[in-house]
């Protein structure tokens, strides 16, 4: 990753809460060519010691090339947006406003009991934002077993961890607030998640 020091976070809090805040990863490997899947990834420790966890389908391409202790790359990435020079009080370059967390890791395959336990986190993380949730318990057992086969659940290490916050931390207050007059304009809701993070960089 490419990360100019003015935009780098080295904060492990602010690492895994990113990942928390925006769990659907870029999951990407190298086998005769690059391969990447777009799955959930959710993570278990705290910020100085954690590890990931997910899984895909066994007719996934990238299935046949998994093994313990290969390297993977997982990219986490919030919101982002064009930012156009016309919003500055002067000329300028225009730039793309975003954040992204990039981590390396060991992988190891689950044992079925893993890939089990690991799907009963998986649901209840994102079921219990439901208004009426349905657990992996509550899920017909004949769904369950037939569906198990069908995927590889891994743990996932981290061997190196970088992240990023460009949000036009190197302008004046002034164009800061037009940045932000400007975004609000726009009709897209992941717009207001990167208003709220320009905003908390230039506070």
């Amino acid at each position: 990753m490419y990360k100019p020091s003015q935009y780098k976070k080295e904060d492990p809090e602010y690492v895994l809460q990113f990942i928390k805040a925006h769990p659907f990863a870029t999951f990407v490997l190298q086998s005769e060519r690059l391969l990447a899947t777009h799955i959930p990834v959710l993570t278990k420790g705290s910020a100085d010691d954690f590890f990931l966890f997910g899984h895909v389908a066994v007719h996934n391409p990238q299935r046949e090339c998994l093994k313990d202790e290969m390297e993977v790359l997982l990219i986490f990435q919030g919101p982002d947006a064009y930012i156009s020079s016309s919003w500055y009080r002067k000329p300028d370059i225009s730039t793309w406003d975003y954040s992204a967390v990039h981590i390396n890791a060991r992988l190891k395959i689950q044992r079925e009991e893993e890939l089990r336990e690991s799907l009963k986190e998986l649901v209840a993380h994102f079921e219990s934002k439901q208004t009426k949730p349905v657990y992996y318990e509550d899920i017909p057992k004949e769904i369950l077993e037939s569906h198990l086969p069908k995927i590889t659940g891994f743990w996932l290490y981290p061997s190196r961890v970088d992240a990023i916050a460009k949000l036009s931390q190197n302008k004046s207050a002034e164009d800061v607030a037009s940045v932000v007059a400007h975004l609000k304009q726009k009709t897209c809701p992941a717009q207001s998640e990167l208003i709220y993070q320009i905003q908390k960089e230039n506070d």
